[in-house]
Formats: C-alpha cells, structure tokens, sequence
C-alpha cells in the first residue's frame, strides 16, 4: 500500500509539475520600447514580439489607434498583403524578417504630427489574443529664429524673438551674457493648420550694452536653440548659436 502511495504521489507531482511548464508557456505580445520618437519628415518603426518566440506568420497582426475605427495596419495572415488606412497608404511597411521568431513591426514613413499618439499591436489566433502598447511622440525642431529690435524709448528697448515650426509646445526663455534668466514682457504661442507652433517672446530692457540671448528648446528631443543680439549703443549684431 505504501509503494502504490508513493507511486501515486509521484504522479501527481508529475501532473503538477508539467502544469507549470504549460501555463509558464503561456503566449503574450511585448513591445522593446513603450516609447518611440520620431522627427516629422522622417520614419518610425512600431515593434512587437510574441513570447515565447514562435512562428506568427499565421496569425492576423493590428496595429490600432486610439479615437480611430479603422486599424492603421491589418496584416491576415499566411503571408497574404496586408492592408492600411487610407490616411496611412503608401507610407506604411510591414516588417517581418523575423516573423517566424515571432517579432514583426510596422515602419512608418514620412512622418507628419498628426501621427502623434498611442498606438496597439494586437496578435489574434484562434485560442489566443493579446495586446501591447506604445507611444509615438513625434518632434519637430524650428529652423529659423528671428530677433527684432525697436529704437529705444524712454522705458528702455524692446526685443522679440519669433520662431516657427515647432512641436510640440516649445519652452522659451530669455538669457543675459551670464546666462541669468531674464523674465520676458510677453509670451505668445500659436499653432497653424498643420498644428506647428509658432511662438514670440518680448523683452523690455534699460540694457544699452551687451549681449541677449534668445533660447528655445523643444521638450522632446532635448535640443535647444539659441539667438544671440548684442546691443550697442549705436548698432546691433545677431548670432545664432545651435
């Protein structure tokens, strides 16, 4: 009785012990990055992987936005085109060199802002369905920053910065030749129809010597521009810094 016990005991704990194996081979969607950066005009590329790793060339694979109906990219599996949004047509590439390790992506080109936004792949199967998040974040960068100044009045002299083409929302801030932060008079965002920022600052100052720097930095990217005037009493220089 005790041998068929210890017989029946170690079946069990064999039963267990592949339940474990099975549940611990349970499929899931991952992504590398939660967070993508893209510069506008450029190329994004949203990744996703199944593991365990194993063959996904069967399986439908979507890409889906938020506040969107229509799947961004609808792959159907057994290697048949995919299809995309009309919004995404002729900008979209789907990769799958590594589909039958179970990783595919989807390159996106010629990046604009409206892309910006949380994309999700989706893997489907009869038996299994998962999905994984990510944040597109694109970024532009302002190519030209302009410095006027007024001719000066009994208040002292007024400098704008002006700049455009920028996303998202850059910071501003004015600077003196030490780099003190000097408060502006004035601030003044806008966005135009393809949501680029356009962005003026003022500054009113008793200055009538020296240099003031204009600096803008784009939040994203980390990349900052500056303007230089250097104020004299009878004319004026600007130098641009990157």
């Amino acid at each position: 009785m005790k041998l068929k016990f210890s017989s029946f005991s170690e079946y069990c704990g064999c039963f267990l012990f592949l339940q474990v194996m099975m549940s611990s081979e349970k499929l899931m969607v991952t992504t590398p990055t939660r967070h993508v950066l893209a510069r506008v005009g450029g190329q994004a590329e949203l990744s996703c992987q199944v593991t365990p790793p194993r063959s996904v060339e069967s399986m439908e694979v979507h890409w889906l936005r938020n506040g969107h109906f229509q799947p961004v990219y609808l792959y159907r599996g057994h290697g048949v085109d995919g299809e995309a949004a009309p919004e995404y047509v002729n900008r979209t590439e789907f990769v799958k060199d590594a589909i039958g390790k179970g990783r595919v992506a989807l390159r996106i080109h010629n990046i604009s802002i409206s892309d910006d936004g949380l994309y999700r792949c989706s893997f489907n199967e009869s038996g299994f369905i998962d999905v994984a998040s990510m944040n597109l974040s694109v970024a532009a960068v302002g190519l030209e920053t302009q410095i006027h100044v007024q001719a000066p009045d009994a208040q002292g002299v007024m400098v704008e910065c002006n700049s455009a083409g920028w996303f998202p929302q850059p910071q501003m801030e004015w600077r003196d030749s030490r780099g003190k932060i000097l408060p502006p008079s004035s601030k003044l965002y806008s966005q135009d129809e393809a949501r680029f920022f356009h962005v003026k600052m003022t500054l009113l100052t008793n200055q009538s010597q020296g240099s003031i720097m204009c600096c803008i930095f784009n939040p994203v990217t980390r990349e900052e521009k500056q303007t230089i005037i250097i104020l004299a009493s009878e004319y004026c220089q600007v130098w641009w810094l990157i």
